[in-house]
């Protein structure tokens, strides 16, 4: 029995503090700007992979999703930049270090292995972008941001199916 007891308290010291850290990232307060500048960020950074998609991808659908991407996370971006100017937001104009290391990586990637990273990572970036928006669309502030949060939704999740799609093939 003591010995169960140890061993369930060695797995909760090694679960807990993982657990606690993801907890943080979930528990920080909501912030208009914050979510601003991390959907300006985002969407700069997926206008400029749609690029190098359309430009390096070998499969044909890597190519168009990667020009859907530009086109629609262009028209995002214009938006986005409306309602933050509105509601009194300052938009970046440049994308984040962390994202701008992503882009720089794959600039490496050619043919196959760009291709299959590229779809493997629009999947993340998609479902990362749910999160952010859905929690935008219930706790901004700002009701113009709050729509435009709501209204990008549906063209997020049909980037998300459209990118398992690809990382299937």
């Amino acid at each position: 029995m003591l010995r169960r007891v140890s061993l369930s308290a060695a797995l909760a010291l090694l679960v807990f503090p993982f657990a606690s850290a993801d907890d943080k990232k979930t528990d920080k307060p909501f912030s208009d700007a914050d979510f601003v500048k991390a959907a300006a960020s985002g969407g700069m950074h997926e206008v400029e992979l749609g690029k190098l998609a359309a430009d390096r991808a070998k499969d044909p659908g890597v190519k168009q999703f990667g020009q859907m991407m530009v086109t629609d996370h262009t028209k995002a971006n214009e938006e986005l930049k409306k309602v933050a100017k509105g509601a009194g937001l300052t938009v970046p104009d440049k994308i984040d270090e962390q994202q701008q290391k992503e882009i720089d990586r794959f600039k490496n990637l050619t043919g196959d292995a760009f291709d299959r990273e590229y779809a493997k990572h629009m999947v993340k970036d998609h479902e990362e972008d749910l999160a952010e928006f859905t929690r935008a669309s219930k706790e901004a502030k700002n009701p113009a941001l709050k729509e435009f949060a709501t209204k990008t939704l549906p063209t997020l999740q049909k980037h998300l199916e459209a990118a398992k799609k690809l990382n299937r093939q």
